[in-house]
C-alpha cells in the first residue's frame, strides 16, 4: 500500500562541497538551499509515520531514521516477518547549476541472530525514469547480539548522477530478510532491525555533488 509520508519537509542552508575526483578545486557556495521532500513511503518496514529524512547542515549527506523496522523468525513472528521492506521516494531540490550523486550509504541496526540463523541487509537506487541498479548485499551469521553496520560504496567512475537540468525523484529500496536455518525455531527468535527505541539508529546517504554544463 502507497503511503503518505511526514508532511514536514526538511530544508537547510546550502554549503555544498567540491570533490577533487572531479577534476576541479572546490566548489562556490550556490546562494540556493537544497530541500529533500519525501514523496512517498512504501513498504512493509516503513508504515506511515515511522521514517523521517533530514540533511546534515553541510550538505553533503541526508539521513533516513526509522522506528519500524523489524524483520523476524521464530517465536512471535507471522510467516511474512521474515523479510521487511522500504521504498522511499524523494524529491531532492538542488540549486541551480549543480546535480547530485549518491557516493555511499550507511546502514545501521541492531541483530539478535541464534545459532544457524543469518540476515541479509540489501539496497538499491534509482532516479526516475532509469533503470534501477543491482542490490548491494550484506549478509550477518548467527550467533550474534549485537549492533551492526554495513556500507555500500560507490567508485568514483561509476556515480550515477542526476540529470541537469531536470527534476526526477530519486528511488532507495532497502530490505531486511532473516532465514531461521539450523537454529530452533520453536523455542527462540531471530530478528535484525533498523530502528531504534532510542532514535539513535538511522541510515546516512553521502552525496557527492559537481557543476553541471
Amino acid at each position: 500500500m502507497l503511503l503518505r509520508a511526514l508532511a514536514v519537509t526538511t530544508t537547510v542552508s546550502a554549503a555544498l562541497l567540491g570533490s577533487s575526483a572531479f577534476g576541479g578545486d572546490s566548489l562556490p557556495t550556490p546562494p540556493d538551499r537544497i530541500v529533500i521532500d519525501v514523496a512517498t513511503v512504501n513498504g512493509s518496514g516503513c508504515p506511515a509515520g515511522t521514517a523521517a529524512v533530514a540533511v546534515s547542515p553541510d550538505n553533503t549527506a541526508f539521513t533516513v531514521t526509522y522506528s519500524s523496522y523489524l524483520a523476524q523468525v521464530g517465536v512471535g513472528s507471522k510467516p511474512t516477518d521474515f523479510r521487511k521492506n522500504c521504498q522511499l521516494d524523494l524529491r531532492v531540490h538542488v540549486p541551480q547549476g549543480f546535480t547530485y550523486a549518491i557516493a555511499s550509504a550507511d546502514y545501521r541496526g541492531f541483530a539478535h541472530l541464534e545459532q544457524g540463523a543469518s540476515g541479509v541487509e540489501r539496497a538499491n537506487y534509482y532516479f526516475q525514469g532509469d533503470p534501477q541498479t543491482s542490490y548491494q548485499s550484506h549478509r550477518f551469521d548467527g550467533p550474534t547480539d549485537d549492533n551492526w553496520q554495513a556500507t555500500d560504496t560507490v567508485d568514483v567512475a561509476a556515480l550515477v548522477f542526476a540529470p541537469c537540468g531536470e527534476e526526477r525523484n530519486f528511488n532507495i529500496n532497502t530490505e531486511l530478510r532473516v532465514a531461521g536455518g539450523s537454529s530452533d525455531q520453536a523455542h527462540t527468535t531471530s530478528f535484525m532491525t533498523m530502528d531504534s527505541t532510542d532514535g539513535n539508529i538511522n541510515t546516512v546517504y553521502h552525496l557527492a555533488w559537481k557543476h553541471c554544463p
